[in-house]
């Protein structure tokens, strides 16, 4: 009984501590400890909680991301109506609004609380004794969207609330999700290296994100969160706006650090206007400014309409967008070999800024848009991102305007450009093409792949760009000369890296075909590749009907391999790497016999003492077996290394057979 006490008082000091850190990090950026350390404290938070189920809370950090949601989302009422604001469109119009208010308020001074107006989804946000019992959207005003799983994954949500309002017997707090500038524009350029659509702004990327039905992919996307208002809270403890918004931040909530306090209108102008004039400079979308009424007791005398509250107003900023002519569409080859179609802009100024080019994301877009070279075009600017097309103005087509066709060649290398089924981008498929040669060069030398310590981002650059790697073959050819002559490499790195990539010629088949970057290749098909086919040229030779046939591999796979061994410049890349010693024969896995693990699934749980996770899966591979990440019926052998998770007890639950490390030794004849 004290051992449980023990585990139940650590595991509230380590949810205590961990959600402090959440704060820290997410919403107050100043985080207290180091990545590693964080990381440390959560997974024995989950160790502990794997170990005692039993004792797990909903609120606790590692249910963040919890299931999938089940069919449709479930409507909510909010408490109070999520109104929409009434807009004005110039300093003469917030006068107006002001004198609105004291008609009906005669003779009472007022003051103001003004914020940038972000351009995310609004939501509603309900705790109950200090903990987060539901997020819902804004919806139609009066209900909304039950997306709780799916809030709970953003980080600068706090699940647990510190502060004053920790004690507050039931407490709704309104908020913007949104997706910053910079986060946005990778989160485009994954997608489109992925073969995926892009979305055309951040809120359109905040609102889909916030309605998957899979939590887990609404926790990948960079989802956050700014709170600017309590419509109820009971007790209520609050006078004003401003004290409100204090109130949250001391909370643990995400409060704009741009809001503030304004005497008079005069001020409140002067905001709006000095924040248009640093739009460019924030590091998310803002169309505008949200003016309240500080004084809570003035906001309920001044009620609302039907439509919006009398107390609170937008002022909107000058719309972003131009028309201007498309001289010109590009195609631009990215670092992983996506082509890029962009259009090249007769200059045009729009907000500030002079643009020549915009986005045209891939030919799916171009399609889309109809856009072709000669046409006018209306041009939107959001903010630091490439600017994009909005669309055609077909009534100033001129007659002789021909339809974009993307390129079957790469406009870097001419190599073949490839685009799978039911994919939106194009790729470049030569592997040395000098357009992605720095990135290939940087997955080749990962952890995963050939291994090679030493071989960072730093070192790239410099043995690129002074032509020093032209291809992997040339990392061999390096002396320890050469490499302690680059800028931060003293001689005793420069040995360390020169061993790093001599060691890495012994890493294997596998590794190496995962090395070589071929789209779709990961970990797992490289190793079944090695494996059926024991060689690199007989991977070379195969068929794509041959390749389809093996199982996971199937036909998009398959019919990457074999385009990617169709392009001599991929077949030089690897004859030179046999010239510099490297041997591309796994002999352990040609004869059939090694492969007695054929068709038998397995899952790993728990350290090891002679293997580390990877190598055990490797080993596996090689012999032919399959690793899964979770148990299932279709699961062969449950692998229980020490402190196991909750794997080995669905093991025996479903009565798969359980293997501790000497018998899984004496399975794969290792001793």
């Amino acid at each position: 009984m004290k051992d449980l006490d023990a585990v139940r008082t650590r595991l509230e000091e380590l949810r205590r501590q961990i959600h402090r850190h959440d704060i820290k990090y997410y919403v107050e950026n100043d985080p207290e400890i180091s990545d590693a350390e964080y990381d440390h404290l959560f997974q024995e938070l989950k160790r502990l909680e794997e170990s005692h189920p039993d004792l797990i809370t909903a609120d606790s950090p590692t249910r963040r991301v919890g299931g999938a949601v089940a069919g449709e989302f479930a409507p909510v009422e909010h408490r109070v109506a999520m109104l929409s604001l009434d807009n004005a469109y110039s300093p003469e119009e917030l006068r107006e609004f002001e004198a609105r208010i004291q008609r009906v308020l005669p003779g009472e001074k007022f003051t103001y609380v003004a914020e940038p107006k972000i351009d995310g989804l609004g939501v509603a946000l309900l705790y109950e004794a200090g903990k987060l019992v539901r997020g819902a959207t804004r919806g139609d005003g009066r209900s909304g969207e039950d997306v709780t799983h799916n809030l709970r994954t953003i980080r600068s949500i706090p699940m647990v609330l510190s502060g004053e309002l920790k004690d507050l017997f039931s407490l709704e707090i309104r908020g913007e999700v949104y997706i910053g500038r910079n986060p946005f524009e990778r989160l485009n350029a994954r997608l489109e290296e992925a073969g995926e659509a892009a979305f055309a702004n951040a809120r359109n990327a905040a609102a889909g994100s916030l309605r998957q039905k899979d939590p887990s992919v609404t926790a990948s996307r960079p989802l956050d969160i700014f709170v600017y208002n309590v419509s109820y809270a009971d007790p209520d403890p609050f006078r004003s706006q401003w004290e409100t918004l204090q109130s949250l931040k001391r909370s643990g909530f995400k409060v704009n650090s741009r809001i503030g306090p304004c005497a008079t209108m005069d001020e409140v102008i002067e905001y709006c206007a000095q924040l248009e004039r640093e739009r460019e400079a924030l590091d998310y979308e803002a169309d505008g400014v949200v003016i309240k009424v500080d004084s809570l007791d003035q906001q309920s005398r001044l009620g609302a309409t039907t439509h919006h509250p009398r107390w609170a107003i937008a002022y909107k900023f000058a719309a972003r967008q131009a028309t201007t002519r498309l001289l010109k569409i590009s195609v631009n080859v990215g670092r992983t070999g996506a082509l890029t179609p962009t259009a090249q802009l007769e200059p045009v100024e729009i907000a500030g800024a002079t643009i020549s080019r915009a986005t045209l994301h891939n030919a799916d877009e171009v399609a889309r848009l109809d856009v072709r070279e000669g046409d006018e075009v209306l041009v939107e600017r959001a903010g630091d991102v490439i600017p994009h097309i909005v669309r055609v103005i077909l009534e100033k087509r001129p007659p002789e305007t021909k339809p974009f066709v993307m390129p079957e060649t790469c406009p870097v290398c001419g190599a073949a450009a490839f685009r799978p089924e039911e994919e939106v981008v194009s790729r470049c498929t030569n592997s040395i093409c000098p357009a992605q040669l720095k990135e290939r060069i940087l997955h080749y030398g990962s952890r995963r792949a050939m291994e090679i310590d030493h071989l960072g981002e730093a070192v790239v650059e410099q043995l690129v760009d002074r032509e020093l790697v032209r291809d992997f073959a040339d990392l061999y050819r390096l002396d320890i000369a050469t490499l302690a002559g680059l800028e931060r490499l003293a001689e005793k790195s420069a040995q360390n890296l020169h061993n790093a990539i001599q060691g890495s010629r012994e890493r294997g088949l596998a590794r190496l075909l995962f090395a070589l970057g071929i789209r779709y290749v990961g970990e797992r098909v490289a190793a079944v590749l090695a494996g059926h086919y024991g060689s690199m040229e007989r991977i070379m030779k195969s068929s794509q009907a041959g390749l389809a046939d093996i199982y996971t591999i199937g036909p998009r796979i398959a019919e990457s391999v074999v385009l990617y061994f169709q392009q001599e410049a991929n077949c030089q890349a690897i004859k030179r790497l046999q010239e510099v010693g490297f041997k591309m024969m796994d002999e352990a896995v040609v004869a059939p016999e090694a492969k007695f693990l054929a068709g038998k699934t397995f899952v790993l749980t728990g350290g090891l003492d002679a293997f580390s996770r990877d190598e055990a899966r490797d080993l596996i591979q090689r012999l032919g077996g399959r690793v899964t990440s979770s148990v299932s019926k279709k699961t062969d052998f449950v692998v229980v290394g020490k402190d196991p998770g909750s794997k080995a007890e669905d093991a025996r639950k479903l009565g798969i057979t359980l293997l501790d490390e000497d018998q899984f030794k004496k399975l794969v004849g290792k001793s």
